[in-house]
This record gives C-alpha cells, sequence and structure tokens, in this order.
C-alpha cells in the first residue's frame, strides 16, 4: 500500500513536470478508485437526467486534465481535488436541470397526462434544489471553517472513510469526527433556514 502511494505521488509529479504519459499511468492505478467516488457521488444525486457515474467519472477525467498547473503534493491530494472537481460537475448539472426546469426546456403538457405524472408531488426539482442549497451552505461553511467544509466534502460527496480523511487533511481521526459533528449539525441548520 505505501508503495503504491509512493508510486502514485512520483506519478503526480511527474505528470507535474510535464511528463504527459504520467497522467495515462496514473489513471490506471487510480481508476478504480475514482469509479468508486463517481458512483457515490451519483447515488446522491438520483433526480432524473442526472448524470451517471460513468459520466461524471469522464467528465472529471477530462477536468482532471486541465488541472495540469496543479502542485500535487501525494495522493490523497489527488483525490481531494478529484471530489472537489465531482461535485463542482454534479452541482453545474443540478443548476442547468433547474433552469431548464423554469422553463428553459418548456414543453406542454396536457392536464390528464399532468394528472398521470403526478406533478403535484414535487420529485426531482426538489433533489436538485436541495442539492444546490447543499452547495450553497458549503461555501458559506468554508467561508467560516474551510477545515470542517472539507471534511464534509471528503467524507460525504467522495466517501472517504474518517481514516482516508485524517490522512488527506493532516489532521487526526478524532480531529476529523468531531469536525464532522460540528460540520452536520450547522449544515442542518443552515438547510432549515
Amino acid at each position: 500500500m505505501n508503495s503504491d502511494k509512493s508510486q502514485i505521488t512520483s506519478l503526480l509529479r511527474a505528470w507535474n513536470g510535464g511528463d504527459d504519459d504520467a497522467f495515462a499511468r496514473l489513471t490506471v492505478l487510480l481508476t478504480d478508485e475514482l469509479r468508486r467516488m463517481a458512483r457515490h457521488y451519483a447515488r446522491r444525486e438520483r433526480p432524473e437526467g442526472a448524470l451517471q457515474s460513468a459520466e461524471l467519472m469522464n467528465e472529471a477525467y477530462l477536468r482532471l486534465l486541465d488541472t495540469r498547473d496543479t502542485t500535487w503534493h501525494d495522493r490523497s491530494h489527488f483525490f481531494a481535488v478529484s471530489a472537489q472537481i465531482m461535485r463542482r460537475i454534479l452541482v453545474d448539472a443540478a443548476r442547468m436541470r433547474m433552469s431548464h426546469k423554469r422553463g428553459g426546456e418548456a414543453r406542454h403538457v396536457g392536464y390528464s397526462t399532468a394528472a398521470k405524472m403526478g406533478v403535484l408531488a414535487k420529485p426531482d426539482s426538489d433533489l436538485n434544489k436541495e442539492f444546490v442549497a447543499l452547495d450553497d451552505a458549503l461555501r458559506r461553511l468554508k467561508d467560516l471553517d474551510a477545515r470542517k467544509a472539507k471534511v464534509i466534502e471528503l467524507r460525504f460527496f467522495a466517501g472517504l472513510s474518517v481514516e482516508e480523511t485524517a490522512d488527506t487533511l493532516q489532521v487526526s481521526p478524532q480531529t476529523v469526527m468531531r469536525d464532522w459533528r460540528l460540520a452536520r449539525s450547522w449544515l442542518a441548520r443552515e438547510l432549515r433556514r
């Protein structure tokens, strides 16, 4: 495991130094983990028209190619950036769906069709709103306490364990758990507003 970590760190630094082949070798090593993260993220966002995990992973891969100028520290840093990229992709997709639902791609639906569809129920648009509201709240939390926001991002969105989160943030697991509890309470209060 430590040899994998050091190999990944070496490849990240090589890629950062201009070795284009290093990114290709990295993706071979990290595909399973990125796929797990994408599945975890995609599960959190369920509305119709939401990105599938494969689409999310492909889009994240393309955006990661644009991060070449990032000074990579290690494997944990790479996954933290990947998690942030995936979250941004999903939030952008939710915002896009919300704008379409406000008339961007309006279609005429008759009364009987609307009744069959159960339009009075609040399906996907509420999930999109909740996803965007959570993102907005996370941004506010980041302004107040960046580490707590990062803990939420890594644990909730990327699905990292307490130990993986602690390793990524270079803090103790106890600190991660304390930040996790406090941040979740703060977010719950913010989302009730």
